[in-house]
């Protein structure tokens, strides 16, 4: 899957892309939604690398308490 190849910095471009396409006064309710949409799944897969990254790191340090 592409999206998944993607690195966290260009997902985050993207997700700020997004952001000023839906501040633009030229966007319509339907692309607004179409883009939330697209963010968010963007947003899940950024939160989804992160906990992975997270894990490892306490596997790294010997912590496997989850807080």
């Amino acid at each position: 899957m592409a999206a998944e190849s993607k690195s966290l910095e260009k997902s985050f471009d993207e997700l700020n892309d997004i952001i000023l396409k839906m501040d633009s006064e030229e966007c319509s309710l339907e692309e607004s939604f179409k883009l939330y949409e697209k963010g968010m799944k963007l947003v899940k897969q950024c939160n989804d690398k992160i906990d992975k990254v997270e894990k490892k790191i306490n596997i790294i340090e010997g912590n496997t308490d989850n807080d």
